[in-house]
């Protein structure tokens, strides 16, 4: 409820577009954040611009592993 929150504050202050950002298993909370905000608290003022998907590369060259990344930006409508 915390990230929902800030996003309607982001939001309510006068801004008309967002990014969303999370990476590993972040990625399934800003996913579910985005889908409450903008079906409970901006039904049908608030859209998705745009989805981004990649990877990182985290850590040494010995010890490297691939994190999953995404981007959702959003656009208020209304």
């Amino acid at each position: 409820m915390a990230y929902a929150t800030a996003i309607m504050m982001h939001l309510q202050s006068g801004a008309k577009t967002l990014t969303v950002k999370a990476r590993g298993r972040a990625i399934s909370t800003a996913v579910d954040v985005v889908e409450v905000t903008r079906r409970r608290f901006f039904a049908g003022k608030l859209a998705i611009k745009e989805i981004s998907i990649g990877t990182q590369v985290l850590g040494d060259a010995g010890d490297s592993r691939n994190v999953s990344t995404i981007e959702i930006k959003l656009e208020k409508t209304g």
